[in-house]
């Protein structure tokens, strides 16, 4: 169990200088800085730590402040001139989630126990993280700006901050802001992105490139890197949802059976792009006789009628997958985790209304969040009483996602962040990279991280700085006990 030792609060002339918005009548200061030191303990080791809850201030080169990001962060207590110790700074993604999951659901010292795909009591029961990267470095929790506690500064443009570019600048000035008040340039730096935190780690990894910060290591959990691929009709996004669709269907019964996990989902995967992806490109160009084929071997594969397939023209998209593998059960699937369940809402059934909800996020979110509010309380620090751990409609709604690849001079709508890995590779071609997917996450397929990092063509010596590594899980793979396990370990690995 963790030990609380000791809470300080910390007073701070700058805390209340900017003000955030409860609701639109009561606007309240921002809360001190609390500290507390704790201890974790797991199979006879020890750890003795500092929490630190409170704000950075994010300013221009001029000093403007911008905003305030909150930051939990969790430091190791080490002799007087003990060697240099790694720093992790870590977020989701969104655009406009706070870091949550991943500190009190994953690599944390604390987490939330998970109940395999089972929706989690309203008292979650909470233990020392046995696999927290705390173990190998200090972590540092970030909540991009305009989410969780952070909030921009009042007299400035959130949009400028709500966007690809700024997004990634606000995280580089919060990372040299924190390395410079606590004493930890020349420190290891690493980073975790879950997500749209992917995003923001390829154009931030380069983005500190630029700004002479040196970077050891980056970590991609759930990746998204060609935002074209997510667009409606791309049929490289049919292409990556259908290993996806494999091993859900492989999962639930209706396809597969007999067959091992991992082979059933790589047969998908060569079959993606070696058979299905040309028959995609060639539209209604396929002969009646080949689309209908087509549409049998898809069947066998994904569980759905071939004649339903055939009327969709070969091409599923994700809402209509969700809804109609398990039609006959009343069910739909997860998207962040597709082996998650829920019953259907009356208005999925049999129609197109796009389906609000997510299973996979509401066995976990709620337990995350009011286990992650107890951990301030026990912290000392008094947040508002609403922190939510997701600000899409405000924030990924209106996010700009326009972004010029280096050396390209030209702004794409849809951006290609690979380009941007590449670029900061070359900058520091020590930095090491490490990719990691899950089998059953439908939000960030792994078939197209694979594609984009492919097609990046990089030279062999910094290709090897670049590690994948594929789990039997969803988008976090930490709520799957086993693959939190390798989690744990190919994360220890790669920090030490």
């Amino acid at each position: 169990m963790a030990e609380q030792q000791g809470v300080e609060r910390q007073g701070s002339a700058a805390a209340t200088d900017v003000a955030y918005t409860v609701d639109a009548e009561r606007r309240l200061p921002l809360p001190d800085a609390a500290r507390a030191d704790m201890a974790w303990e797991c199979a006879g080791e020890h750890i003795d730590y500092t929490a630190t809850a409170g704000y950075i201030d994010v300013r221009t080169d001029t000093g403007a402040l911008m905003g305030k990001m909150f930051s939990l962060s969790y430091v190791a207590k080490r002799p007087q001139g003990a060697a240099a110790r790694p720093v992790t700074f870590c977020y989701n993604g969104g655009p406009g989630s706070a870091s949550v999951p991943i500190n009190v659901g994953g690599i944390g010292p604390r987490r939330v126990v998970t109940d395999g795909l089972n929706h989690l009591p309203a008292t979650p029961r909470t233990e020392d993280n046995p696999v927290t990267l705390l173990r190998q470095s200090d972590l540092v929790f970030l909540d991009a700006l305009g989410t969780g506690y952070s909030v921009v500064a009042e007299d400035a443009d959130a949009q400028d901050m709500w966007s690809v570019d700024g997004d990634a600048d606000t995280f580089a000035r919060a990372i040299a802001a924190w390395l410079t008040d606590n004493g930890r340039w020349g420190d290891p730096v690493y980073l975790f992105g879950e997500s749209y935190g992917t995003v923001r780690n390829a154009v931030l990894m380069r983005v500190l490139a630029e700004r002479f910060v040196p970077v050891a290591g980056v970590i991609m959990l759930s990746s998204v890197f060609d935002w074209v691929q997510k667009m409606p009709g791309s049929d490289l996004g049919f292409m990556g949802l259908f290993p996806t669709y494999a091993a859900t269907a492989r999962h639930f019964g209706k396809a597969g059976q007999g067959t091992d996990e991992a082979t059933w989902f790589d047969e998908a995967m060569d079959f993606s792009e070696r058979t299905y992806g040309p028959a995609l490109l060639r539209g209604d160009r396929l002969t009646p006789e080949e689309k209908a084929s087509m549409a049998a071997e898809m069947s066998q594969r994904i569980g759905l009628s071939a004649d339903f397939i055939e009327r969709c023209n070969l091409r599923i998209d994700l809402d209509t997958f969700r809804r109609t593998l398990l039609a006959d059960e009343g069910l739909v699937t997860g998207r962040f985790d597709t082996r998650f369940t829920t019953h259907a809402p009356s208005t999925s059934l049999g129609g197109t209304t796009p389906i609000m909800s997510d299973a996979s996020s509401d066995a976990v979110e709620p337990a995350w969040n009011a286990a992650f509010r107890r951990h301030l309380q026990d912290i000392g620090f008094a947040g508002a009483p609403i922190y939510p751990l997701s600000n899409f409609p405000k924030i990924g709604i209106t996010w700009d996602r326009s972004h010029a690849a280096p050396d390209s001079g030209m702004r794409a709508a849809a951006p290609n962040v690979a380009y941007d890995i590449a670029a900061a590779l070359k900058h520091n071609p020590t930095m090491r990279v490490l990719v990691i997917g899950g089998r059953y996450d439908a939000a960030t397929p792994y078939w197209n991280v694979v594609r984009d990092l492919s097609c990046l063509f990089l030279p062999a010596e910094l290709k090897q700085r670049v590690e994948l590594k594929l789990y039997s899980c969803g988008h976090m793979a930490y709520v799957d006990e086993t693959a939190l396990e390798a989690l744990g370990r190919d994360l220890a690995a790669f920090v030490r």
